[in-house]
């Protein structure tokens, strides 16, 4: 049905539209409610076993013994639900901020409707300042100027003219073109008034269509979860042996098999590594919040300690590296050409073409070359100021003319123009000669090599009345002025300090190649290999493209599908893969790279959406920052759980060894909780409160395949878990002639604890280390909580009787704490030689990157 442009459609006809076609918006994905994550978490295998320990111990055991750790299971699931609930929130409060509306012409009147509610065929109302709500064609009005960098990267904004009567209308028109009738969703109008009819809604447009991509992306988890999921399987596999060996073994010597089960199941308990998940839920819990004390919403926590074994950081050019505003950066005229950035004042004649291009540009600028003119203009304070008056009458930008002109009364009758506006409009206007255009175009072509966007100045002046044709007037040309979208002020030195750890840089953007190249020597990026264009990408075959990104680090005017082409082969060369953007073009390649980066004050809802951390304040320093925290998690993480299995190598061997030989019990299923639900998970915390090493961001990025706990660690854990074990065994079994059995298990108990607690200063202080630094304020408040603890079980007679176990006296109490220093430092507070990188070389990639790691910088600010 046809539609009456003046008109619109009617009520009724936009009601039955919007309810066959649905509404404008893209699918949201579910949020997730507190069941929903509880659900997800418990499916976790690590929750999973934890939940079994607690079931036996209610079963078999004492209820009071179930209980314990049931309160553990249940804490520990808590602190995840309780992260992974204000990260939905977060993200639910940035998608709420704005509530867009649009202008529409129905029945013949304005309205204002929520955007959810346009359908094809409305008559849409657009306006400076104003984001497209919709796909459409602009059908009348002024000759529109169009910020489309949230589809395409790109940060100069691009002209639309109105569609002509009977005019073919590409129905595959995609964003980018200059000098089309088609708008699209997701662009802002900075210049011009228009008429526009909706063509596409929601999932149709060509945002939508973006939107489409990332539903086809899977999810993978981490490395961290993989290895974690490993590792904990493996050990309740040694645990479910462990548990069969001791319930056999106390069976057949002591001839009682149910005491053998329950002896088996407080083996069990022993191995099973309970304190697993609860040490992974504090670090990765306590690394949100560190992340999100410097602006970080951490959307899945687990990419934390991903994001310290990135090899590659890909950017997005426009609003990562860059601003995303324009700068005057130069400005040519007869007399000389100026390059502006920290100038504080102009020699007359550059002075003179930066107020006249003011004088072509809006008074309340949203074009953001206008408000870059008007900038900078207003630090020069000796200027008149005739910008800051209303101009007496306007020609807008149209097809034939590419130029803004502005005319102002000057003095009496005198009128002044100023026009500004494409190079060869400007020539054309000025009628210069074909000799003079030439030699403007080598000027022309030097700006747009160093990535500028240039724009050609003209004035006139006349007596009375501006004729109605501009152009009939003689205009002097000016002078011409160069724009630069400026890099950000941090960017150098956060990609320095990426450089120096090993991890390549990669900028993919939408823009110019001469832009592109530009911007990334500002940065700092390696531009040896060139600069690689889309069209050179998709005509790659898949093997190519991978060799060449063993040296490319630049690519322009990529498209979105080709983004994602890339992070999919930087994935397939083995490489971890970082991706920041801020756009919907970023979303499918931040989805797809193992750590998603969106911005969160200029990023769309969608690349928020599909990322896994959002920078609310925009801040690309806090990403090389989460690079440091992510190394600094990895190491302190695999030291807690070497710590955490070498404590459980004698809580086993005291649960087996006095039943193989036929002692009486050391461990009973109380002193076992009270180790692993007490003492065991706040020492665990010390590790995490450890800083980063000094040269945590000088080492190139540990092996993608490498093992969060493999054989060396397992070594580590059972040469310190053997050594109190020996000297814990070495006590009991010489109280046990000395003393009575409630003594030598106190005394057996004490070195344990006290072993415990000098392995766990051990591992996080090196010979000669500070033991009262001001971070370990943990630790000395753990010693100082267990003490009390011990000293009222083995104190109150009614705890004592619970525990079976006695205060030892004077001479047995010192020996306990000597054999407690020795088992528990004999290895840890042993000289060992200091290796450059601990946890391992990068194998290719550190050869590729050797003269990077070289380079020692001085950090800039950001997490630590």
């Amino acid at each position: 049905m046809a539609v009456e442009p003046l008109r619109g459609l009617g009520e009724e006809q936009a009601a039955q539209r919007l309810l066959h076609d649905g509404a404008n918006e893209l699918p949201r994905a579910s949020r997730r409610g507190l069941l929903r994550i509880a659900a997800e978490t418990m499916r976790e295998p690590m929750f999973i076993l934890l939940m079994v320990a607690a079931v036996l111990y209610l079963v078999l055991g004492d209820l009071g013994e179930g209980l314990f750790i049931l309160a553990g299971a249940l804490a520990t699931i808590g602190l995840v639900i309780l992260q992974e609930a204000r990260s939905e929130r977060a993200m639910v409060a940035l998608r709420d901020l704005a509530q867009p509306f649009a202008r529409v012409i129905r029945g013949g009147g304005e309205r204002r409707i929520p955007a959810r509610e346009l359908v094809v065929g409305d008559i849409l109302l657009v306006g400076e300042g104003e984001r497209l709500p919709a796909d459409g064609v602009l059908v009348a009005g002024d000759m529109l100027s169009v910020d489309e960098s949230a589809l395409t990267g790109e940060s100069a904004p691009v002209s639309k003219r109105w569609a002509e009567a009977g005019e073919t209308l590409a129905s595959d028109a995609a964003p980018g073109a200059e000098l089309g009738p088609h708008l699209f969703a997701g662009a802002l109008v900075v210049r011009g008034q228009g008429v526009a009819r909706v063509t596409r809604t929601g999932v149709d447009t060509a945002l939508g269509r973006i939107g489409a991509s990332l539903a086809a992306i899977g999810q993978e988890p981490t490395p961290l979860q993989r290895k974690a999921g490993r590792l904990v399987g493996l050990l309740g596999v040694l645990a479910l042996g462990y548990c069969v060996l001791v319930a056999v073994a106390y069976g057949l010597i002591r001839e009682d098999w149910v005491g053998g089960v329950l002896a088996g199941v407080t083996a069990a308990i022993a191995l099973v590594p309970e304190e697993f998940p609860m040490v992974l839920a504090v670090f990765l819990a306590v690394g949100a919040w560190r992340l999100a004390t410097h602006r970080v919403l951490v959307r899945r926590s687990a990419v934390i300690e991903t994001l310290g074994g990135a090899t590659v950081l890909c950017v997005d050019k426009t609003g990562t590296l860059t601003e995303n505003r324009m700068e005057v950066a130069r400005l040519w005229t007869e007399a000389g050409d100026i390059a502006t950035r920290g100038a504080e004042a102009l020699p007359n004649e550059t002075a003179r073409l930066l107020r006249l291009a003011a004088l072509a540009s809006a008074v309340r600028p949203v074009d953001p070359m206008d408000r870059a003119i008007r900038e900078r203009l207003r630090r020069l304070t000796s200027e008149p100021k005739l910008e800051a008056a209303e101009p007496e009458r306007c020609w807008p930008l149209r097809p034939d003319r590419m130029a803004v002109i502005q005319a102002w009364r000057k003095n009496g009758a005198v009128r002044v123009a100023a026009a500004k506006g494409a190079p060869e409009a400007i020539f054309r206007l000025c009628r210069l000669s074909a000799s003079e255009i030439a030699r403007l175009h080598t000027v022309v072509d030097d700006f747009a090599g160093q990535g500028l966007r240039v724009l050609g100045v003209a004035s006139a002046q006349v007596e009375g009345a501006f004729p109605d044709d501009p152009q009939s007037t003689e205009f002097q040309f000016a002078g011409l002025v160069g724009f630069l979208d400026p890099v950000r002020a941090d960017v150098p030195g956060a990609l320095r300090e990426a450089h120096a750890a090993g991890i390549a840089v990669v900028m993919i953007t939408g823009d110019h190649p001469a832009t592109a190249r530009a911007i990334a020597e500002a940065a700092g990026i390696d531009t040896s290999a060139g600069v690689l264009t889309g069209h050179e990408v998709a005509a790659m075959l898949t093997p190519a493209l991978r060799e060449r990104l063993r040296t490319a680090r630049v690519f322009a005017r990529m498209i979105p599908e080709q983004k994602l082409r890339l992070v999919e082969a930087l994935k397939a060369n083995g490489e971890i893969v970082a991706m920041t953007g801020d756009g919907v073009n970023d979303a499918p390649a931040l989805e797809a790279a193992h750590i998603g980066v969106a911005m969160g004050k200029r990023g769309t809802d969608v690349a928020r959406e599909a990322a896994d951390l959002v920078l609310l304040d925009d801040s690309f320093v806090a990403i090389v920052g989460g690079v440091r925290l992510g190394r600094r998690i990895f190491i302190n993480l695999r030291k807690a759980l070497t710590y955490v299995t070498a404590i459980h190598v004698p809580i086993a061997g005291l649960a087996l060894g006095p039943i193989v030989l036929g002692m009486p019990p050391l461990l009973f299923p109380m002193h076992v909780v009270l180790l692993e639900l007490v003492i065991d998970p706040m020492c665990a915390l010390v590790f995490e409160g450890e800083p980063s090493a000094a040269d945590a961001m000088t080492r190139p990025p540990r092996r993608p395949d490498e093992a969060l706990f493999g054989p060396a660690q397992l070594g580590l854990a059972l040469a310190q878990g053997g050594g109190v074990l020996l000297g814990v065994f070495g006590v009991y079994a010489w109280a046990l002639e000395v003393y009575s059995e409630p003594q030598a298990r106190g005394a057996a108990f004490v070195a344990l604890v006290g072993g415990n607690l000098v392995l766990a200063l051990a591992d996080t202080v090196s010979v000669g280390g500070r033991l009262l630094a001001t971070h370990r304020w943990a630790y000395w408040s753990i010693v100082t909580g267990a003490s009390s603890v011990l000293a009222l079980v083995l104190t109150v007679p009614a705890l004592a009787k619970v525990f079976s176990m006695a205060l030892p006296d004077a001479r047995l109490l010192i020996l306990a704490l000597l054999v407690a220093v020795v088992s528990g430092g004999w290895l840890g507070l042993t000289p060992r030689p200091r290796t450059r990188n601990p946890s391992g070389h990068a194998g290719t990639r550190s050869t590729r990157q050797s003269s990077m790691t070289r380079t020692r910088t001085r950090r800039p600010g950001g997490v630590v």
